[in-house]
């Protein structure tokens, strides 16, 4: 034991990559529905740390990182879209930003014999190794492997990620889905659709959170942990909006918050006193985005609201 810690004071002290949910050196999960914004918060996550930059309630000790972002997602058209002002002023990326996407149109090589699964991992390293990558995303990890529901698919998975991790010195964000689950409960690690292989074998874990009392706001709740105990837990959920300001799609970071109160279904009573609020709130002069942070609702909500 003595010598493992002797060897490990050799090696630099993990660092924060988004606070406390990532750090150096983890394979970590980040989980959610679907269209709940999953590709959004991880090329935002994938541009901050290509800049040296922290996302705001999200601090990053790491230093300017080089980034390779896999899509399995979008389109070059679709990803463009998102970020640009309608196809015009498009945003500016650093150049330690990598992004890759599938060609449906290769062919395999003849020394795969159609083993299209070989076939992506050697890509990818050779990927990972001409870039020079440091930090690898995943969107998402069920492109890798096609079946995580048995511990026979995903254990291989996990392993093959590690084996990645280690190999050359990465740290690694999988994005993953989640099954349809019941919205009044709170969110755990049995909702990280598969086999608990995926849960196990990771370093650190969250997932994204739908709020029932705004359909446009979302919160961020630690499943896992390794590096640092769970900071953002059921009583401290990260309570975030979906913004776009100019040509950047981004999670923005409004309160901290208590889960609880994001999954009751609201009653009609409860929302008309926010609406009532709002109103006497712009009535003394406040901005929407000042009404929007004190009853920690989304400016969409807020101007719907004031219209009423």
């Amino acid at each position: 034991a003595n010598g493992c810690i002797d060897d490990a004071k050799g090696r630099p002290t993990p660092k924060m990559l988004l606070g406390e949910l990532w750090f150096q050196g983890e394979l970590c999960i980040l989980f959610a529905d679907t269209n709940l914004g999953k590709s959004i918060l991880a090329v935002q996550i994938g541009d901050a740390i290509s800049r040296g930059e922290s996302i705001s309630g999200f601090p990053m000790k790491a230093g300017q990182q080089t980034v390779l972002y896999l899509d399995f997602e979008l389109s070059d058209k679709q990803f463009e879209n998102r970020y640009s002002e309608d196809f015009y002023n498009h945003y500016l990326f650093d150049d330690n930003f990598h992004r890759a996407e599938i060609n449906p149109d290769a062919e395999i090589p003849e020394a795969y014999k159609g083993d299209f699964e070989r076939f992506l991992y050697d890509s990818l390293e050779h990927s990972i190794k001409s870039t020079g990558t440091k930090v690898l995303i995943l969107d998402n990890i069920t492109y890798l492997k096609n079946a995580t529901e048995t511990a026979k698919d995903a254990l291989p998975l996990m392993k093959y990620l590690k084996q990645l991790k280690s190999k050359f010195d990465i740290s690694i964000l999988a994005l993953a889905h989640t099954p349809k689950r019941d919205l009044s409960k709170p969110i755990t690690r049995n909702d990280l659709m598969g086999s608990k292989m995926l849960i196990n074998f990771c370093d650190s874990c969250f997932a994204i959170g739908e709020s029932h009392n705004d359909t446009s706001a979302r919160y961020l709740k630690q499943i896992k942990a390794r590096n640092c105990e769970i900071k953002y837990d059921a009583d401290n959920v990260m309570l975030c909006q979906i913004s776009k300001p100019k040509n950047f799609l981004q999670f923005e970071f409004i309160d901290f918050a208590k889960e609880r109160d994001h999954l009751r279904v609201q009653a009609e009573n409860d929302r008309n006193t926010i609406i009532q609020k709002a109103k006497e709130l712009k009535a003394s002069g406040r901005t929407q985005r000042e009404i929007s942070t004190e009853l920690k609702i989304s400016l969409g909500a807020v101007n719907n609201y004031l219209k009423l």
